[in-house]
């Protein structure tokens, strides 16, 4: 006995449109790098409403900062290390991070991170969902 499997595609109302299947340029106009009272430098290489599942940012540390104190609300963050070391401290647990090594910190676990080493630290930071400005909390103040 032969078995045939068949796969049908259904276009018609309700489906998506070929149009809609169309990639989008998202804008990099803004992508120059900024300090923040968190302490480090911060250059976001996409952060669009018109992404809202991530955002990826680059940030930068100098040798011997710490930086503030601080959790994401509702938001999952991974960072991984493309120059210099650093300590992670996450929820009080002390993660040591090394070029090309990275860390997932849970949505609203307590963070921050210490450049140990002789050069600046830059490291990348995905968020998921995106990041916005409310979901950061200075734990610090």
């Amino acid at each position: 006995m032969w078995m045939v499997g068949w796969i049908v595609f259904r276009v018609g109302k309700g489906d998506t449109s070929l149009a809609e299947l169309n990639a989008t340029k998202l804008d990099s106009a803004a992508r120059h790098e900024f300090w923040t009272e968190e302490r480090c430098f911060i250059t976001e290489l996409m952060n669009s409403p018109d992404q809202p599942n991530a955002s990826l940012a680059l940030s930068r540390v100098e040798p011997g900062v710490t930086t503030q104190l601080h959790a994401l609300d509702g938001l999952c963050e991974t960072y991984t290390v493309t120059k210099g070391t650093g300590l992670a401290e996450i929820n009080g647990q002390v993660h040591r991070l090394n070029r090309g090594e990275s860390l997932m910190i849970p949505a609203g676990a307590s963070q921050r991170i210490t450049n140990d080493g002789p050069n600046d630290l830059e490291f990348y930071c995905l968020c998921t969902p995106r990041f916005v400005a409310n979901s950061y909390v200075n734990l610090e103040s």
